[in-house]
Protein backbone atom coordinates (compact mmCIF):
# COMPACT_ATOMS: atom_id res chain seq x y z
CA UNK A 1 0.00 0.00 0.00
CA UNK A 2 2.95 2.30 0.00
CA UNK A 3 3.73 4.58 2.96
CA UNK A 4 0.13 5.25 4.21
CA UNK A 5 -2.48 2.72 5.26
CA UNK A 6 -6.06 4.04 4.17
CA UNK A 7 -8.65 3.89 6.55
CA UNK A 8 -12.38 3.34 5.33
CA UNK A 9 -13.90 4.92 8.71
CA UNK A 10 -11.62 6.69 11.22
CA UNK A 11 -14.18 5.95 13.90
CA UNK A 12 -14.07 2.06 13.55
CA UNK A 13 -10.18 2.50 13.21
CA UNK A 14 -9.25 4.11 16.71
CA UNK A 15 -12.14 2.61 18.84
CA UNK A 16 -9.83 0.49 21.51
CA UNK A 17 -6.96 1.36 24.12
CA UNK A 18 -3.07 2.75 22.34
CA UNK A 19 -0.19 3.53 24.27
CA UNK A 20 1.32 6.99 23.34
CA UNK A 21 4.24 7.99 23.32
CA UNK A 22 4.58 12.12 22.61
CA UNK A 23 7.89 14.25 22.07
CA UNK A 24 7.60 17.95 22.59
CA UNK A 25 10.21 19.86 21.02
CA UNK A 26 10.33 24.24 21.73
CA UNK A 27 11.83 25.10 19.16
CA UNK A 28 13.03 28.65 20.47
CA UNK A 29 14.22 27.36 23.75
CA UNK A 30 15.46 23.96 22.58
CA UNK A 31 13.71 22.95 25.52
CA UNK A 32 12.20 19.33 25.09
CA UNK A 33 9.91 17.34 26.83
CA UNK A 34 8.11 14.00 27.16
CA UNK A 35 4.79 12.27 27.41
CA UNK A 36 3.79 8.45 28.09
CA UNK A 37 0.98 6.95 28.75
CA UNK A 38 -2.27 5.94 27.35
CA UNK A 39 -5.21 7.04 25.19
CA UNK A 40 -8.65 5.29 25.56
CA UNK A 41 -11.39 5.30 23.05
CA UNK A 42 -14.68 4.75 23.62
CA UNK A 43 -18.22 4.57 22.25
CA UNK A 44 -20.29 7.91 23.21
CA UNK A 45 -24.06 8.20 23.54
CA UNK A 46 -25.44 9.20 20.51
CA UNK A 47 -22.85 8.03 18.47
CA UNK A 48 -18.65 8.38 18.12
CA UNK A 49 -16.18 8.27 20.52
CA UNK A 50 -14.48 9.47 23.49
CA UNK A 51 -10.75 10.12 23.76
CA UNK A 52 -9.23 10.21 27.29
CA UNK A 53 -5.15 10.57 27.45
CA UNK A 54 -3.37 10.18 30.65
CA UNK A 55 -0.27 9.54 31.74
CA UNK A 56 2.86 11.16 32.73
CA UNK A 57 4.66 14.45 30.82
CA UNK A 58 8.69 15.44 32.12
CA UNK A 59 9.42 18.72 30.65
CA UNK A 60 12.95 20.05 32.46
CA UNK A 61 13.41 16.87 34.07
CA UNK A 62 10.07 17.09 36.19
CA UNK A 63 7.34 14.68 35.99
CA UNK A 64 4.06 15.24 36.20
CA UNK A 65 0.76 13.33 35.52
CA UNK A 66 -1.20 14.41 32.66
CA UNK A 67 -4.56 13.95 30.50
CA UNK A 68 -6.73 15.35 28.13
CA UNK A 69 -10.31 14.54 26.74
CA UNK A 70 -11.51 15.11 23.17
CA UNK A 71 -14.60 14.09 21.74
CA UNK A 72 -14.25 12.16 17.75
CA UNK A 73 -18.01 12.59 16.29
CA UNK A 74 -19.03 11.16 12.85
CA UNK A 75 -17.88 13.20 10.51
CA UNK A 76 -19.73 14.47 6.58
CA UNK A 77 -18.97 12.61 4.50
CA UNK A 78 -19.44 9.31 5.88
CA UNK A 79 -16.10 7.87 7.32
CA UNK A 80 -14.43 11.06 8.20
CA UNK A 81 -14.15 12.33 12.20
CA UNK A 82 -15.28 15.86 13.60
CA UNK A 83 -12.95 16.31 16.60
CA UNK A 84 -14.00 18.36 19.68
CA UNK A 85 -12.43 19.63 23.22
CA UNK A 86 -14.48 17.89 25.79
CA UNK A 87 -16.40 21.44 26.41
CA UNK A 88 -17.90 20.65 22.42
CA UNK A 89 -15.89 23.46 21.05
CA UNK A 90 -14.63 22.82 17.63
CA UNK A 91 -11.05 21.90 17.29
CA UNK A 92 -10.50 20.06 13.58
CA UNK A 93 -12.05 17.87 10.79
CA UNK A 94 -9.84 14.09 10.42
CA UNK A 95 -10.20 12.25 7.27
CA UNK A 96 -8.05 9.39 7.23
CA UNK A 97 -9.47 7.67 3.94
CA UNK A 98 -5.86 8.31 2.41
CA UNK A 99 -4.19 7.49 5.30
CA UNK A 100 -2.54 10.59 6.02
CA UNK A 101 -4.56 13.92 6.80
CA UNK A 102 -4.06 17.55 7.65
CA UNK A 103 -5.68 19.52 9.83
CA UNK A 104 -5.31 23.45 11.35
CA UNK A 105 -6.83 25.37 14.21
CA UNK A 106 -6.36 28.65 14.75
CA UNK A 107 -5.85 29.43 18.86
CA UNK A 108 -5.72 33.26 19.90
CA UNK A 109 -2.56 34.15 17.58
CA UNK A 110 -1.10 30.78 17.41
CA UNK A 111 -1.42 28.51 14.80
CA UNK A 112 -1.55 24.50 15.23
CA UNK A 113 -1.01 22.39 12.00
CA UNK A 114 -1.27 19.02 12.31
CA UNK A 115 -0.15 16.42 10.44
CA UNK A 116 -1.74 12.86 10.50
CA UNK A 117 -0.32 9.59 8.98
CA UNK A 118 -1.86 5.99 9.43
CA UNK A 119 1.13 3.61 9.01
CA UNK A 120 -1.01 -0.28 9.20
CA UNK A 121 -3.71 -1.40 11.74
CA UNK A 122 -1.82 -0.89 14.57
CA UNK A 123 0.58 2.02 14.41
CA UNK A 124 -0.41 5.78 13.85
CA UNK A 125 1.35 9.15 14.13
CA UNK A 126 0.74 13.20 14.77
CA UNK A 127 3.04 15.86 14.34
CA UNK A 128 1.88 19.54 15.88
CA UNK A 129 3.78 22.39 14.47
CA UNK A 130 2.70 25.31 16.94
CA UNK A 131 3.51 28.79 15.82
CA UNK A 132 2.63 32.24 16.65
CA UNK A 133 3.91 34.91 19.11
CA UNK A 134 3.12 32.42 22.09
CA UNK A 135 4.45 29.29 20.56
CA UNK A 136 6.96 27.55 18.38
CA UNK A 137 6.88 23.81 19.33
CA UNK A 138 6.73 20.55 17.32
CA UNK A 139 4.81 17.93 19.25
CA UNK A 140 5.03 14.29 17.57
CA UNK A 141 3.00 11.62 18.95
CA UNK A 142 3.24 7.49 18.19
CA UNK A 143 0.22 5.58 18.64
CA UNK A 144 0.43 1.24 19.32
CA UNK A 145 -2.60 -0.55 19.64
CA UNK A 146 -2.48 -2.18 22.74
CA UNK A 147 -4.43 -5.40 23.05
Amino acid sequence: MGEFWPVPDVLTYLAGRWSVERTVRDRSSGDGGRFEGVTVFRALDGGGLRHQESGTFVWQGVPRPAERTLRFLPGSPPGTADVRFADGRPFHGLDLTSGQHVAAHPCAADLYRGEFTVRDRDHWRTVWRVGGPAKDLVLTTDYARKG
